[in-house]
């Protein structure tokens, strides 16, 4: 008797994990096989990473569940794809890369953003967009390379972002879909690319580099036999295209469970904070910043705002004490000192020091754009001691949150959380108080792979349509909220009103240390 079809194979492509991840035809999770995979950094602000090793990854990652899944070939009934956002993955002749991809990471195009952003047309862009231009997106990224690299856009055929040079790999289709394609290129509202866009960023010429549209939930391609030998599937098997990882995420963590005023956020080594709206019901900021990014059901879109750096900045705090601790030959890992931060967090009272937690290199995108902002901490004491410097650095993450949102419209009625960080419940705790906004974490242990998973389980008819799926994989492992602390409301407030006019008033000051670090190369 033949195996019975009853696995979809999510692949989720992040910026240094990728995972393969099956689960049942009903949204239960089986298994996960990860890689680990890296990027290169340069002084310059660049961030590129090794197509053909990132597919060589995504290939091991596939073959590695099958270690997991008895008769994972024969019982796989589709393969999904997300990945990592924004970047450029630029491939030529015989479907080769151009060199490597430039990531979200890359801080490179930062010039011509600036530049950009000054253009007559940047509001016309912005309002068919609904996103904010910044250094991660691939449009940035062309309109930079065409200035000061144009051999590189000479030798290209195609420009692609990470799930669609996967996607190439696995199907031999050069595609993207329509989130990345709307926000980069396009118009949330048709979810087509739109010529007033690629005028505004001088990339009208290259037109020919944007490759077509396909929606993951309504058609997908067949595995090709090379694909088949390389990760050991079969040939033939539908891969859909999923969206970009920010909405697969929300989508398996409730960002969209039919609740109005439900928002969800990602507390991971980026912070992304997203609200689901009707197409027509988008708010678009006078700043000009975040993005508007498609969900995979008609009519209904995310307004996003994402910080550039979230757990790296308790991972900055943690690595502190990490360090001293080694300096006096005592060793400890981080999984030791993350244990301790709601204990830290006890010892500490809140409210007593601001810090901004713009901790990357790269700056700050979200809900502002600042290539230039850098992490700061603001009213130390002498009494102060490290679980002040925990706390401060968990209270920023929630500050940052808030302001984000309060640049989307309306505070959220209530907030989804995924992300390694919504493990600690007092970090849950000063976000819910921080909002003031009952807090609730999915089970969904891999909420990304699970999102472009249900597309995949939508395409090849498992559900009639999202809501169906929605209903069945992620509303029933959405967890008992965490109430907002009363007596910690109005100290957040106060500490918010404080962090908002401190990073304003920081700004001037960080345009002067970036020419003194220029001056110093």
């Amino acid at each position: 008797m033949a195996d019975p079809q009853d696995i979809i194979i999510g692949v989720d492509a992040g910026t240094s994990v990728l995972k393969a991840v099956a689960f049942t035809l009903s949204g239960a999770q089986i298994a996960v096989s990860s890689v680990r995979n890296s990027y290169k950094t340069g002084a310059d602000g660049r961030a590129t990473q090794d197509m053909t090793r990132t597919w060589a990854d995504c290939a091991a990652a596939l073959r590695g569940l099958a270690d997991h899944v008895p008769n994972l070939a024969a019982r796989t009934a589709a393969i999904a794809l997300t990945g990592q956002g924004d970047g450029t993955w630029l491939v030529g002749a015989a479907n080769a890369p151009v060199g490597d991809a430039w990531l979200w990471l890359d801080a490179r195009a930062a010039p011509t953003v600036r530049k950009l952003a000054r253009g007559e047309a940047e509001r016309a862009r912005f309002s068919a967009t609904g996103t904010g231009l910044n250094t991660c997106q691939q449009g940035s990224q062309l309109a930079h390379m065409q200035a000061t690299a144009p051999e590189l856009l000479a030798q290209a055929e195609v420009a692609l972002h990470c799930k669609d040079w996967l996607y190439l790999n696995l199907t031999g289709i050069r595609a993207t879909d329509p989130s990345e394609a709307s926000f980069t290129f396009g118009n949330f509202r048709t979810r087509r690319y739109d010529d007033t866009v690629l005028d505004a960023l001088g990339l009208t010429a290259r037109r020919a580099l944007l490759p077509d549209i396909v929606d993951g939930t309504q058609l997908t391609h067949p595995l090709t036999e090379a694909a088949a030998q390389a990760t050991g599937l079969r040939a033939g098997t539908p891969v859909s295209l999923g969206y970009v990882d920010m909405v697969m995420t929300a989508l398996g963590a409730g960002v969209h469970t039919g609740d109005a005023g439900a928002a969800c956020s990602t507390i991971g080594s980026t912070g992304v904070h997203m609200r689901a709206v009707a197409a027509q019901d988008v708010h678009l900021n006078a700043e000009g910043t975040g993005y508007v990014i498609c969900l995979p059901v008609p009519g209904l879109v995310t307004q996003v705002q994402t910080n550039m750096a979230a757990t790296l900045n308790i991972d900055w705090v943690l690595g502190l004490a990490q360090d001293v601790v080694a300096q006096l030959g005592v060793a400890t890992d981080h999984a030791a000192l993350v244990a301790r931060i709601d204990d830290w967090l006890a010892q500490s009272r809140a409210g007593a020091v601001v810090y901004h937690p713009y901790i990357s290199d790269a700056g700050e995108r979200g809900p502002f754009v600042d290539a230039d902002a850098r992490a700061s901490l603001i009213g130390l004491s002498a009494g102060h001691r490290y679980p002040d410097l925990v706390r401060a650095v968990i209270e920023g993450l929630a500050m940052a949150a808030r302001d984000c949102y309060a640049a989307m419209g309306q505070m959220p009625r209530e907030l989804r959380l995924t992300g390694g960080a919504a493990r600690s419940a007092a970090l849950r705790g000063v976000l819910a108080a921080a909002l003031n906004t009952p807090v609730r974490v999915s089970d969904r242990a891999e909420a990304g792979a699970a999102g472009c998973a249900m597309m995949a389980a939508v395409a090849i008819g498992v559900y009639p349509g999202m809501d169906a799926c929605i209903a069945e994989w992620t509303t029933p492992l959405l967890g008992a909220p965490d109430l907002p602390a009363p007596e910690l409301v109005g100290t957040y407030d106060a500490l918010f009103a404080s962090y908002c006019a401190s990073r304003q008033a920081l700004q001037p000051v960080w345009a002067q240390m970036a020419t003194a670090r220029a001056t110093e190369r």
